[in-house]
């Protein structure tokens, strides 16, 4: 079974089309009344568009970039956290065109179609304050997140955004495993200095490789990048240096990270990773697993860590496979939750639900019945009552206890999905994230 994919795209692609089939030159000048055709299909497509959403919580919220060293091995993150004011500008969501480029491969389509992308979202933002002084004078539980396939640092904000406005530092990997879209390094540091980026593209399967060994090494390699993430996090003291040579200065966190209250939570493919990383490294203290795929993850993995785990679970993807292979985390004495959200689908978890209006994310799947602001919402609520418990913070976070049990209008305790049919096992036992957007 191949999940839902970021169809919305592939219209928007069809659509124009229709102006001017994709393999026009890249230096084609297009008439003016071409361009208002375009133009019209894009204010089309964007009509009723969404905001993602600034987080609930009391602490006003900074954004930043951080890159650890050089190479492909360097580490890279988008960082969330409590700032001291949001007086500065809100940071542009998607910031590199090749991004789009890395999107437009992902989906199979024409290179001309990573130039639409960035004209419809090249200039969106996401509230939060670019390189706001982090709030100081407090501790605070850091959480890394890991993102889903073809995906990258920048589209979980509504995520990072909430839980850093409630007190969290939030660390997005941008992982360098070829499962990004796009992703990039500087080969040296006169490289850096001058800002000339290496680009790593998403990897494709060719016809005669078989994913699953692809998918286990590369989810091997993103648990890894995640604990190397946390080094670098909790080490900034050391000769630590930003690369990127951004004005945040990381050695604010020297101080405002609490070293016994850290987790990992992770989209899809993310969330087969948080399972790697919880039973690798045990600095992270639980983990949780948003609508996890997990094809990529060996059985003997399943049950083979200690860590309290919350899987939140969409209506729509999950299907049989998918779910036995999440009981098996089960095991008596250690902490298993799981919950399904009504009406949701996969991309609920994503910020591309509040790109575009309602009509076309409904017809396209990038929203589900449930409103995508009450999604996020549940989510994110149930995912701190979770972290409260688990690490021990002194929240109110406690309030929405019941929501981890599925106590709620919007909220199924467990699964939709029926495992009981004797063939079940062997329905969907290949299925495959490769076409969907995390």
């Amino acid at each position: 079974m191949r999940p839902p994919t970021l169809h919305v795209l592939f219209c928007l692609c069809s659509c124009l089309t229709l102006v001017r089939p994709f393999d026009w030159p890249a230096a084609h000048i297009m008439p003016s009344a071409r361009i208002s055709k375009i133009q019209a299909l894009i204010a089309a497509a964007m009509d009723g568009q969404t905001k993602i959403p600034p987080g609930s919580g009391s602490y006003s919220v900074g954004c930043t970039d951080l890159m650890f060293k050089y190479t492909n091995k360097s580490t890279f993150l988008r960082l969330y956290y409590p700032s001291q004011d949001d007086e500065r500008s809100d940071t542009i969501w998607i910031p590199n065109k090749e991004y789009f480029f890395g999107l437009s491969k992902f989906l199979g389509t024409h290179w001309v179609m990573g130039k639409i992308l960035n004209l419809l979202f090249g200039s969106m933002t996401t509230p939060a304050s670019w390189n706001s002084p982090l709030r100081t004078g407090e501790k605070y539980p850091l959480i890394v997140f890991s993102h889903g396939l073809g995906a990258f640092r920048t589209i979980y904000s509504a995520i990072g955004i909430d839980l850093a406005s409630h007190g969290f530092i939030v660390a997005t990997v941008e992982h360098r495993d070829e499962s990004a879209s796009a992703t990039y390094y500087f080969k040296d540091q006169s490289a850096a200095e001058i800002g000339k980026k290496t680009w790593l593209y998403l990897k494709t399967l060719k016809k005669e490789e078989e994913e699953v060994p692809l998918r286990n090494e590369q989810v091997h390699q993103r648990a890894k990048e995640c604990s190397q993430a946390l080094n670098l996090i909790l080490c900034v003291d050391c000769e630590t240096k930003n690369v990127l040579d951004l004005e945040f200065d990381i050695k604010q966190l020297k101080d405002s990270i609490d070293r016994n209250k850290i987790a990992i939570i992770g989209h899809s493919f993310g969330g087969a990773t948080v399972i790697q990383a919880l039973n690798d490294d045990q600095r992270f203290r639980c983990g949780i697993a948003l609508d996890a795929w997990m094809l990529p993850l060996a059985e003997e993995v399943l049950s083979n860590f200690s860590q309290p785990l919350f899987f939140i679970n969409s209506e729509r993807f999950q299907y049989p496979a998918n779910i036995i292979k999440m009981k098996k985390c089960d095991s008596p004495g250690k902490e298993r939750k799981m919950i399904t959200i009504r009406g949701s689908v996969h991309q609920n978890f994503a910020d591309f639900t509040f790109a575009t209006g309602k009509v076309f994310g409904f017809m396209f799947t990038l929203k589900g019945t449930i409103d995508s602001y009450i999604a996020i919402d549940l989510s994110n609520k149930a995912s701190m009552a979770f972290l409260q418990k688990h690490l021990e913070l002194q929240k109110d976070f406690d309030q929405w206890d019941d929501f981890i049990e599925g106590k709620n209008e919007h909220l199924i305790p467990g699964t939709n999905i029926d495992t009981t049919s004797q063939h079940v096992a062997l329905q969907n036992s290949t299925g495959t994230e490769t076409q969907n957007l995390d």
